[in-house]
């Protein structure tokens, strides 16, 4: 089934025929990259987090299960039945699918839609089953859709079985501590960038509980289109598992006049971050998060994120690792960004003392330090070998990689 329901919009500030030359010649790039022998995952990163991302849901049929080393060949044509009489999931599942009418593209058939709802249950059902150490969050399901949507059931059941015992782990367990404890990462990173910000909201006392359904949903649940769902989905399949937390805190960071010109109140600040404006300029974004990524990577906010709780999580005790593709470092690519820092509060002490960050326009290069920073789940986990710098990230790899 191809609804193609996540095709990307004319890249931006492009005129027609340019656009139409410049999706050429990444549909072109793409390919290559599928071609090759192994598949050149590192460029296939690249072009899930460059401007546009992956551009339709066929390319993202190929490309997905590349970013997240799921075999094609090996899946299974048809998945075991789950006995749902039994399952102890089976009642909360079915309300929250039954509440998901408004994930599906407008105008389909009911029975489309129900054919659609009913397979939504199985997959969920399906993990839960074979992973029992998985356990079922509302929202979760605002994920899985979108899998199944784009890659219709067979595909979409490997995948978010992936993806729930690597990037969802800690949304996945029996109390949402991992969770919190992830939201706190939040607020160290507007504070970096936002000092003012950052202080109104402390003293609004208004926390990081807003930004909770855009994290578990991984922004599903709260954005009306379809096509900036999946935009967001390539980036993040590219990236490290923390890469949501960072978009939510540029949304922040972007909404600045509102949230200053807010009164200085718990509940209407809360009120007003809690609801994303439609009109977000998603690739500013993106690259803005990619940018802030880089200059303040987990390991400098784990400390302040730890004071709030000592427990480690699978995504904060990541660590960076080499790309098999490329001969960069994680440790060199931080020096360098660094040296452009420091460049650049040479150039802009002001813009510095300020904690501005500039937005940096969509570079190959860029863009290739952020690949190399994100998550390889790609190689395979016997590929995946820790860098031995001097550059040390909080430690405890088996916790997401046993």
């Amino acid at each position: 089934m191809n609804l193609n329901v996540g095709a990307s919009p004319p890249l931006n500030g492009l005129g027609k025929q340019a656009a139409e030359s410049r999706r050429k010649r990444k549909t072109a790039e793409i390919a290559q990259a599928l071609s090759m022998t192994p598949v050149d995952v590192a460029t296939l990163r690249r072009m899930a987090i460059s401007e546009g991302g992956l551009l339709t849901d066929e390319i993202r049929r190929q490309v997905w299960p590349r970013l997240l080393n799921v075999s094609v060949d090996s899946i299974p044509e048809q998945l075991e039945k789950v006995d749902r009489e039994n399952n102890k999931d089976f009642n909360q599942v079915l309300l929250d699918v039954q509440r998901s009418l408004r994930r599906f593209p407008p105008g389909m058939p009911d029975e489309q839609r129900e054919g659609l709802q009913e397979e939504l249950i199985d997959i969920i059902l399906w993990v839960l089953v074979k992973n029992p150490q998985l356990h079922y969050y509302q929202g979760y399901h605002d994920i899985v859709v979108t899998f199944l949507l784009v890659l219709g059931e067979r595909l979409a059941t490997a995948l978010v079985e992936k993806l729930s015992t690597h990037h969802l782990r800690d949304f996945m367990d029996p109390t949402m501590d991992n969770t919190k404890h992830i939201l706190n990462y939040l607020m160290p990173i507007i504070e970096r960038v936002n000092p003012e910000v950052y202080g109104f909201m402390q003293q609004a006392e208004v926390g990081t509980i807003f930004a909770l359904s855009w994290l578990i949903t991984w922004f599903g649940h709260v954005l009306s289109d379809f096509r900036h769902v999946v935009r967001l989905y390539d980036f993040f399949l590219a990236c490290h598992p923390l890469m949501p937390i960072y978009f939510a805190a540029v949304i922040v960071l972007y909404r600045e006049e509102e949230v200053l010109d807010c009164e200085c109140d718990m509940a209407m600040v809360h009120h007003l971050l809690s609801r994303i404006p439609e009109d977000l300029p998603y690739e500013t974004l993106i690259s803005q998060a990619g940018d802030l990524f880089v200059q303040f990577p987990p390991s400098e906010l784990a400390r302040e994120a730890v004071q709030q709780r000592s427990q480690q999580t699978a995504a904060s005790t990541f660590k960076d690792f080499e790309l098999a593709s490329t001969p960069q470092h994680p440790d060199v690519v931080l020096r360098k960004r660094r040296k452009e820092q420091q460049q650049q509060q040479q150039q802009h002490p002001l813009e510095a003392q300020r904690g501005t960050v500039a937005v940096v326009q969509p570079t190959a290069r860029r863009i290739m330090k952020l690949a190399v920073m994100g998550l390889t789940v790609a190689m395979g986990a016997a590929a995946l070998a820790v860098v031995n710098s001097a550059l040390e990230w909080v430690p405890k790899l088996d916790l997401l990689f046993p």
